[in-house]
């Protein structure tokens, strides 16, 4: 991975409770998908979840690539190189994950962050484009995010979506926000026709030993 990639990635165990909630045979689209941590997590068999990862930088589709490989997903995720804003209206999927850029590591200095800071647009317009194609949405988010804000997504639709929070912590240090929508909430009613839920305890750390391949030793 570049430099970007390795504070960018989403650590593995938080990656793989977010992929916990996609249900076997579940078309999942990586929006964001740089260099593949997530589509990787929703790919591996213990899903066996299909993903279409789509990331605009080629560089980083090319090493999401070689680490699909290395876990042995590769045949399960489809790599497109290209603007998830102009491919939106052509995609199907049951899940959306949104793990949009925060800005770099500059991030932890800005007390509330709204959703008006995301890049290449607003969290308000990441979601609208995606809900387009699902309810279903998965958003991997900044732990000084504006918790107000995110809520008020869940009312972009008619009736409100069910929505969820959940702090993701690494080592007992808060890393993100996960924000769930639709039938992916707990308890949502038509939860068991989509996704099973599961902890991230006892899931090796294929990701950290991917990359101990790669060369790096973080």
């Amino acid at each position: 991975m570049d430099e970007e990639g390795w504070f960018s990635a989403t650590p593995e165990e938080i990656a793989a409770t977010h992929a916990a909630r996609a249900s076997s045979g579940t078309i999942v689209i990586d929006c964001f998908s740089g260099v593949g941590g997530n589509a990787i997590q929703f790919a591996l068999r213990i899903r066996g979840c299909h993903v279409v990862a789509i990331d605009i930088d080629p560089q980083k589709i090319g090493y999401a690539i070689n680490n699909a490989k290395i876990y042995g997903v590769e045949d399960n995720i489809d790599f497109i190189v290209g603007d998830f804003f102009q491919l939106a209206p052509f995609l199907k999927a049951d899940v959306v994950f949104l793990s949009p850029p925060w800005g770099g590591p500059s991030y932890k200095k800005i007390q509330n962050f709204t959703l008006d800071l995301f890049k290449p647009r607003d969290g308000y317009s990441i979601f609208q484009v995606a809900q387009k194609i699902t309810p279903n949405i998965i958003m991997f988010l900044p732990r000084n995010v504006d918790i107000n804000q995110v809520e008020e997504l869940s009312w972009l639709s008619s009736p409100p979506l069910n929505f969820e929070i959940e702090e993701s912590h690494v080592q007992g240090y808060t890393k993100g926000i996960t924000a769930y929508f639709g039938y992916i909430v707990s308890g949502s009613p038509g939860l068991s026709k989509l996704s099973e839920v599961v902890t991230s305890q006892g899931i090796p750390s294929f990701f950290t030993a991917g990359m101990r391949l790669l060369g790096f030793n973080h």
